[in-house]
């Protein structure tokens, strides 16, 4: 199934990077999509979906991933270092 692309760049690069990660401390952790999903109370099509990257995962669902996986979720706000095209 092809990525889902937003009018967000920047929407789709981090939902893109979450993907890889979780994935890849899902496979580290030698969990499969349906264990991680049991633990997490969410479906394996969830989490595949998540590591598709096919759509943003909900803030929620991401911090019970996290959990799972015993892993800190850490979200920054900070000023832009570059400034945005109109």
């Amino acid at each position: 199934m092809p990525l889902r692309r937003s009018d967000e760049p920047e929407l789709d690069a981090l939902t893109r990077a979450l993907a890889v990660q979780v994935a890849a401390e899902r496979v580290r952790r030698g969990l499969t999509q349906s264990e991680l999903a049991a633990m997490t109370g969410t479906t394996q099509s969830a989490v595949a979906r998540l590591e598709r990257g096919t759509r943003p995962p909900r803030l929620d669902t991401l911090l019970r991933i996290a959990n799972a996986l015993d892993c800190e979720l850490e979200v920054t706000l900070r000023p832009r270092t570059i400034e945005r095209k109109p």
